[in-house]
């Protein structure tokens, strides 16, 4: 296990390390400056999108995930964010063109940022970590089973994106545990 482990770390922190700090840094602005947030993810990258949109509503902000009952409609002012870590998925296609037809602006997530989902975006925030797309390929390196790199790297990199926004928007950490739910 010693090994494995080790491993997963090393590949989580070479694709953090990776990321473009001017990328982040934009997603960060962005996603402060939105009225109304959307999050869409399909598989365990939809997971990770539900984790940043609880931790949104956490600092306070408007964030929904796209398919509940209670997500409202988004337009001029608003922010699309999507996760589309092979590139791209029919149903990212799909809401990238509804929310730029209602004027909102959109930030897609992914491993591939020359895929379809990234070429429609307003900004894109690669992650450049092996998916499930490449997971079959002579490149494929992770020890990690098919899209998990990708994904673990999602959950780090949002945490981070909270911790920038949360000092950005001076929202205390006291503020953030007075809007979880106590329904649990």
């Amino acid at each position: 296990m010693t090994t494995l482990h080790g491993r997963a770390l090393d590949e989580l922190r070479g694709c953090l390390d990776a990321i473009s700090d001017e990328e982040f840094d934009a997603a960060v602005a962005e996603i402060a400056a939105a009225g109304r947030i959307a999050l869409y993810g399909v598989g365990r990258e939809g997971l990770q999108i539900k984790g940043l949109a609880m931790r949104l509503f956490h600092l306070g902000l408007k964030a929904a995930v796209v398919g509940d009952m209670t997500t409202p409609a988004i337009g001029t002012g608003d922010l699309l964010v999507v996760s589309a870590g092979p590139g791209n998925f029919s149903t990212v296609s799909a809401l990238i063109g509804v929310a730029h037809g209602a004027g909102a602006r959109v930030l897609v997530v992914t491993a591939e940022p020359t895929g379809a989902a990234a070429e429609q975006a307003d900004l894109v925030l690669a992650v450049p970590a092996q998916t499930m797309a490449r997971d079959q390929s002579a490149a494929a390196t992770s020890v990690l089973p098919m899209g998990s790199l990708y994904e673990g790297a999602l959950y780090i990199l949002f945490e981070l994106l909270i911790l920038n926004l949360r000092e950005r928007l001076g929202v205390s950490p006291a503020q953030m545990r007075a809007n979880h739910t106590n329904l649990e």
